[in-house]
Protein backbone atom coordinates (compact mmCIF):
# COMPACT_ATOMS: atom_id res chain seq x y z
CA UNK A 1 0.00 0.00 0.00
CA UNK A 2 2.72 2.57 0.70
CA UNK A 3 4.43 1.59 -2.68
CA UNK A 4 1.70 3.35 -4.68
CA UNK A 5 1.44 6.35 -2.85
CA UNK A 6 5.31 7.10 -2.98
CA UNK A 7 4.62 6.38 -6.65
CA UNK A 8 1.87 8.44 -7.18
CA UNK A 9 4.07 11.35 -5.31
CA UNK A 10 6.72 10.66 -7.23
CA UNK A 11 4.73 10.99 -10.85
CA UNK A 12 3.69 14.47 -9.44
CA UNK A 13 7.04 15.38 -8.96
CA UNK A 14 8.17 14.37 -12.29
CA UNK A 15 4.80 15.94 -13.79
CA UNK A 16 5.59 19.18 -11.95
CA UNK A 17 9.53 19.20 -13.12
CA UNK A 18 8.62 18.87 -16.50
CA UNK A 19 5.58 21.62 -16.39
CA UNK A 20 8.53 24.10 -14.73
CA UNK A 21 11.13 22.76 -17.22
CA UNK A 22 8.71 23.57 -20.76
CA UNK A 23 7.90 26.83 -19.30
CA UNK A 24 11.30 28.12 -17.88
CA UNK A 25 12.43 27.06 -21.85
CA UNK A 26 9.76 29.49 -23.57
CA UNK A 27 10.59 32.12 -21.33
CA UNK A 28 13.99 31.89 -21.77
CA UNK A 29 13.50 32.05 -25.26
CA UNK A 30 12.21 34.97 -25.07
CA UNK A 31 14.97 36.84 -24.22
CA UNK A 32 17.74 34.87 -26.40
CA UNK A 33 20.71 37.75 -27.09
CA UNK A 34 21.65 37.86 -30.99
CA UNK A 35 18.37 36.81 -32.80
CA UNK A 36 15.98 38.90 -33.92
CA UNK A 37 12.59 38.04 -34.54
CA UNK A 38 11.77 41.15 -36.52
CA UNK A 39 13.04 42.04 -40.31
CA UNK A 40 15.80 44.29 -40.45
CA UNK A 41 15.24 47.37 -42.53
CA UNK A 42 17.29 47.27 -45.74
CA UNK A 43 16.87 49.29 -48.87
CA UNK A 44 14.97 47.00 -51.47
CA UNK A 45 16.41 46.44 -54.84
CA UNK A 46 14.98 47.55 -57.85
CA UNK A 47 13.56 43.90 -58.64
CA UNK A 48 12.52 43.40 -55.09
CA UNK A 49 10.56 47.01 -55.22
CA UNK A 50 8.83 45.22 -58.88
CA UNK A 51 7.61 42.04 -57.42
CA UNK A 52 6.51 44.25 -54.18
CA UNK A 53 4.81 46.39 -56.56
CA UNK A 54 2.92 43.54 -58.56
CA UNK A 55 1.73 41.71 -55.50
CA UNK A 56 0.55 44.88 -54.37
CA UNK A 57 -1.66 45.28 -57.87
CA UNK A 58 -2.54 41.88 -57.88
CA UNK A 59 -4.38 42.22 -54.08
CA UNK A 60 -5.57 45.31 -55.30
CA UNK A 61 -7.52 44.08 -57.89
CA UNK A 62 -8.85 40.69 -56.31
CA UNK A 63 -10.32 43.28 -53.60
CA UNK A 64 -11.86 44.57 -55.87
CA UNK A 65 -13.46 41.71 -57.51
CA UNK A 66 -15.09 40.58 -54.57
CA UNK A 67 -19.08 41.48 -54.23
CA UNK A 68 -20.50 43.74 -51.95
CA UNK A 69 -21.14 41.96 -48.66
CA UNK A 70 -25.43 40.91 -48.94
CA UNK A 71 -27.66 41.68 -46.26
CA UNK A 72 -27.29 39.19 -43.78
CA UNK A 73 -30.10 36.65 -43.25
CA UNK A 74 -31.57 36.58 -39.46
CA UNK A 75 -32.70 32.78 -38.90
CA UNK A 76 -34.15 34.37 -35.96
CA UNK A 77 -36.02 37.76 -37.19
CA UNK A 78 -39.59 35.57 -37.13
CA UNK A 79 -39.21 34.46 -33.66
CA UNK A 80 -38.35 37.49 -31.97
CA UNK A 81 -41.38 40.08 -31.34
CA UNK A 82 -40.92 43.50 -33.02
CA UNK A 83 -39.91 45.72 -30.54
CA UNK A 84 -42.51 47.68 -29.25
CA UNK A 85 -42.61 51.45 -30.83
CA UNK A 86 -42.82 54.50 -28.81
CA UNK A 87 -45.76 56.14 -30.10
CA UNK A 88 -48.27 52.69 -29.63
CA UNK A 89 -49.00 53.66 -25.85
CA UNK A 90 -48.28 57.60 -26.05
CA UNK A 91 -51.57 58.96 -26.93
Amino acid sequence: MGNTHAGDVLRKFIHAGAIVALLTGAASAQFTPGISLTPEDRPLTPEEKEKRKAVDDAYKSAIEKIPDKQKSVDPWGNIRPNPPSSANGKH
